[in-house]
This record gives structure tokens, C-alpha cells and sequence, in this order.
């Protein structure tokens, strides 16, 4: 059934906007004039799906972050989806059929967005399709693991346990998301303000006063005539300096979007002191969380292995994980090609290796993404408490040659009239 979108006025005569699915323009006019709504304009309305065939295509890819070339999900609408998959696992968990479920879920719809989709994925289903492969059509909101796990959930009947695992583990993954960005947040705006204060020194003040002792005609010391010579190349070509970390930036995403320069960087960053140990427990923990969510969900450990590799946004860990999926359809186990491979702690090779002899690899997984959960908010407050003071101590160091190199001259002109 197609969804239209509407404005109208309602009979108090407020203004009134929405989607409501029809059969044609002339069912949806008759359907709001029997819920008193006047109808001013309707049209039919675009949804966010994509046709089976593109769907198909792109989906390995769409899982992917928006700086190897894909979509993202972003914050809001993660959390936007964590709640309607909470509430969905909780009605389908009391009884609701899955088509009231959906009703319940576009009614309550916080977003046109969200309520457009909800009513295409209605629709689909109504049609034959199952909740799966509805939501396949619309990755903009539930990709490849989501929409994985729910099929899983089908088969095995337990749809409702599959979603409320589902709302757990978008929830584990927002506050994953919090922590590194609490690491990496404040001390890119104290260096942000940082480069204001020198700025606003180096392009105004520092000329006003270098200007009143040129005039003067006295010497001027060699850390004063270095201070003039960067204030007046600021002035004259900071657009260089501007268009130079633009350039750098483009060139760095270029290179981040082919494979080897991908791999490059992220080895790069996975050594970078205290934030590179902070990047690689990241990667683990969301590899074990979500290894462990869709193992319990029934399925299968190479295509499990195939979803995580993609969910660690690191080329290095990802590289080890594909290499762990081509030896288990060899014949081998998980432990032993992440022990050998010298990316992952010999800790998480031996507790993974014991969790498969002993048949409860989900719960060792599980127990893994605690673990580490735990150290990131350790190394979370390392990194806060290294960075600050080395930024506080590198400003102070920039801002004390500026006043070192203003007042130098002016004390020597004192001593100079003091004799």
C-alpha cells in the first residue's frame, strides 16, 4: 500500500501534517476527512528503502564507516532504533502480533522518518515478506547485523529474545561510543582554544606592540625579530596555512578509502602512545560483543565472524578476523590464528581457545567485552589525564615566548635609559 504525506487543518483549525498509507490519493483524503482532518495538499511519498537487486549489492558495504566510503548510523538515529527495538522485543515478548507491533511502532514514531519506515516495513510484511528481509530494504537504519539477527530470531522463533539482545547490544555500542569520544573530546578543544589564544596574539597584539619598539629605532633581540617574522607571515598568509591542513585533510581521506592506505593509517593509529592502546581495546570490545550477540542468536560462526569484521572499524583487526574466518572453513579454531596473529592480547587467544573447549564461547565472549569495557574507562582517564597537562604545558610553552620575546626588548630599553 503506497504512504502519501499530507497538510491539512484539523476542524479547531490547527494546522495538521503527517504520512498515512492509502490505496490511492482519493482513500487517504477520504481516510482524514473521516478523522476530521481537511486536506490542503497530499503527495505521494519517497521511503528510504532501496530495490532488492541495490540492496543485495550494497549491503556489505553499508556496515562500513562513513571514511571507508559508506553510511554511518549516527548517534541520534542509533539511539532512535536501540528504543524501538526495546519496544518491540517488549510487545512481541507479551503476546502482540507483529503486525500490531509495527502499528504501535508508527504511531508512536518520534520522526517522520522513522514512521515512513516503519509503515513501508508494515506494508512489505503484510505483503509476504518476512520482518527480515523488510528491514533489509532500509539500511539506513538496521544493516547487515540487525537485520542478520532477525532473521536468525525467525527461524529459531525467538524473535523477541533476538530484539531485546538487539536494544542491549545498541546500547553497549552508544556507550562505547561515549567513552572514546569523553578521550578524545576535551583535549581537542583545549587545542582548538589553544590556537585561538596564539592566533589572536600572533595577528593583533604582537604587531601593535613590535610596531611601538620599531619606532623607537632601538636593537631588537633575535627572539623578538623571529616573533615579527611569523606574526607577519600569519597576517599576510594564513589562508595558506588554512588551505595547507584542508589539502592534508582531503589527502588523508583519499588515501584512508583505498585498501593499503586504509590498513596504513590504522596501524598508524593503533601505535600512537596511550590513544593507541585506547583505538585497539575499542576494537575488541566491540568484536567480542558482537560476535558473542549474534552467536547467541543462532548465527552461523563464519558468517558471525564475517558481520564482526566490519563492526571493529579497524584494517589491521579486521585483517585478523577475515584470517580467522578462512581458517575455520580449513578446518581450524578461532583461538589459534588470533594468538599467532600479535593484534590481540595473548589473554583474549587463550580465554577465547578455553571457551570453545568448553562449549561456552558466548559466555567467555561476553565476559571479554566486560573485561574491556572496564579498561576503557581506565585508559579513557589515562589519556585525559596525559593529554591535558602536555597541551597545558605546550601552550604555556608557545604563550611564554611570546611574552618572553615582547618583554626582552622592553627591558633592555629600561636598562639601556637606566644607565
Amino acid at each position: 500500500m503506497p504512504i502519501y504525506t499530507y497538510k491539512g487543518f484539523a476542524a479547531d483549525g490547527s494546522t495538521k501534517t503527517g504520512v498515512i498509507d492509502a490505496d490511492t490519493p482519493k482513500d487517504a483524503r477520504s481516510k482524514l476527512r473521516r478523522e476530521n482532518v481537511y486536506v490542503l495538499e497530499i503527495d505521494a511519498a519517497k521511503t528510504t528503502g532501496s530495490a532488492p537487486g541495490q540492496q543485495k549489492k550494497g549491503l556489505i558495504n553499508r556496515i562500513r564507516t562513513v571514511t571507508g566510503g559508506a553510511t554511518a548510523m549516527t548517534a541520534k538515529r542509533l539511539d532512535e532504533v536501540s528504543t524501538v527495538t526495546r519496544q518491540m522485543g517488549t510487545l512481541l515478548g507479551a503476546g502482540i502480533p507483529l503486525t500490531e507491533t509495527l502499528r504501535a511502532m508508527i504511531e508512536q514514531a518520534q520522526t517522520k522518518e522513522m514512521s515512513m519506515t516503519f509503515r513501508d516495513i508494515r506494508e512489505k510484511v503484510s505483503q509476504g515478506a518476512t520482518f527480515g528481509e523488510a528491514l533489509a530494504f532500509h539500511p539506513r537504519y538496521f544493516d547487515e547485523l540487525y537485520v542478520n539477527m532477525v532473521k536468525a530470531g525467525e527461524a529459531a522463533g525467538n524473535l523477541d529474545v533476538v530484539l531485546s539482545r538487539l536494544a542491549d547490544f545498541l546500547t553497549s555500542k552508544r556507550r562505547l561510543q561515549n567513552k572514546v569520544k569523553a578521550a578524545t573530546t576535551y583535549p581537542l578543544v583545549m587545542l582548538i582554544v589553544a590556537v585561538m589564544v596564539v592566533a589572536v596574539l600572533m595577528t593583533v597584539v604582537v604587531p601593535k606592540i613590535t610596531n611601538s619598539l620599531i619606532s623607537q629605532k632601538k636593537a631588537i633581540p633575535l627572539p623578538t625579530e623571529i616573533l615579527m617574522t611569523m606574526s607577519k607571515f600569519l597576517q599576510s598568509y594564513w589562508w595558506i596555512l588554512f588551505l595547507g591542513v584542508v589539502l592534508v585533510i582531503i589527502a588523508i581521506q583519499q588515501v584512508y578509502r583505498t585498501t593499503r592506505g586504509r590498513l596504513m593509517i590504522d596501524k598508524f593509529l593503533l601505535r600512537i602512545p596511550v590513544l593507541g592502546d585506547l583505538f585497539r581495546k575499542q576494537a575488541i570490545s566491540r568484536f567480542s560483543t558482537t560476535f558473542s550477540t549474534l552467536l547467541k542468536s543462532g548465527v552461523p560462526v563464519v558468517q558471525c565472524l564475517e558481520i564482526s569484521s566490519r563492526i571493529v572499524n579497524n584494517r589491521v583487526i579486521q585483517n585478523v578476523i577475515d584470517d580467522v574466518r578462512h581458517k575455520i572453513v580449513e578446518g581450524a579454531d578461532i583461538a589459534t590464528p588470533i594468538k599467532r596473529s600479535g593484534e590481540f592480547p595473548p589473554v583474549v587467544g587463550y580465554m577465547i581457545a578455553v571457551g570453545e573447549q568448553s562449549g561456552q564461547l558466548e559466555q567467555i565472549l561476553d565476559r571479554i567485552s566486560t573485561t574491556y569495557d572496564e579498561e576503557i574507562d581506565l585508559a579513557t582517564q589515562r589519556a585525559t589525564a596525559l593529554l591535558e597537562p602536555l597541551l597545558i604545558v605546550s601552550m604555556a610553552g608557545v604563550v611564554g615566548f611570546i611574552i618572553f620575546s615582547i618583554i626582552l626588548p622592553i627591558l633592555q630599553i629600561g636598562s639601556v635609559g637606566g644607565t
